[in-house]
C-alpha cells in the first residue's frame, strides 16, 4: 500500500483532448524515509515517512534525536504507511502513475457553530401557517418518560469541520516528478497549504 504526504497547492484546469478536466494539484514529496519498522521489532511492517521541513527550535529533544538517528533533518509531519517497503531512502511522487487510482485523506475545513440545516442537511420547521421561529429549528430530540433522556450521536447544532475525511478512488490525471507535483481529478479535503495523505486505493482493485 504505497503513500505519500504533499500539500494542497489549490484547484485549476487541463485539457485532455476536447475536454477540460478540474483537476486538485498537490506538492507531494520528496518524503525521506525516518524508520523501517518489522514484525520482528515492532510486531507490525510499516515505514515512517516526513515531511516538510521545520525549525529545529520549535521540535522536542526526544523527535530531533529520533530523526538524527535516521539521518533526517527537521521536519513537520510524521506519518506511516503499513505494508510498504520503498527502495530507496526517499519516496518522491513518480509512485504512482497518471490513470491510477488512489486514496485522498485532509483535514477538513472548519465552518464553526452551524445550525442543524446546514450541518446536517436538515429540512426545518415549516415557512408559514402560524409558524412563529421554527422556521430553521431541529425539532424533536427525544422522547418522554422513557427512555427519559438524549440518545448519544443524536444530531444536532454544533461544530462543523475539522475532521479527518478520506475520499476514495480518485483518478491521477498527470504526475510531473521534476516539479514534485500530482494533479488529481475533482477535489480532495482540506485547505490550501494543509497536510494531505495520498494512498494507493483500497478498492482499486475492486
Amino acid at each position: 500500500m504505497k503513500g505519500i504526504l504533499g500539500t494542497k497547492i489549490g484547484m485549476t484546469q487541463i485539457w485532455k483532448g476536447d475536454r477540460a478536466v478540474p483537476v486538485t494539484v498537490v506538492l507531494a514529496g520528496p518524503c525521506p524515509v525516518v524508520q523501517r519498522k518489522t514484525l520482528v521489532t515492532d510486531g507490525y511492517e510499516a515505514v515512517q515517512v516526513g515531511f516538510m521541513p521545520k525549525s529545529e527550535k520549535r521540535m522536542t529533544r526526544p523527535v530531533l534525536g529520533h530523526l538524527k538517528k535516521a539521518g533526517v533533518g527537521a521536519v513537520r509531519y510524521l506519518r506511516e504507511f503499513r505494508n510498504f517497503a520503498p527502495e530507496g531512502d526517499t519516496i518522491s511522487v513518480d509512485i504512482f502513475a497518471e490513470g491510477e487510482k488512489i486514496d485522498a485523506t485532509g483535514t477538513s475545513k472548519g465552518r464553526g457553530t452551524q445550525g442543524v440545516m446546514r450541518r446536517w442537511n436538515f429540512s426545518g420547521g415549516p415557512a408559514s401557517h402560524g409558524s412563529k421561529k421554527w422556521h430553521r429549528r431541529p425539532g424533536s430530540i427525544g422522547q418522554r418518560k422513557t427512555p427519559g433522556r438524549v440518545y448519544k450521536g443524536k444530531r444536532m447544532a454544533g461544530h462543523w469541520g475539522v475532521e479527518r475525511v478520506t475520499i476514495q478512488n480518485l483518478e491521477v490525471v498527470e504526475v510531473r516528478p521534476s516539479e514534485n507535483l500530482i494533479l488529481i481529478k475533482g477535489a480532495i479535503p482540506g485547505m490550501t497549504g494543509g497536510l494531505v495523505v495520498l494512498r494507493q486505493a483500497v478498492k482499486g482493485a475492486k
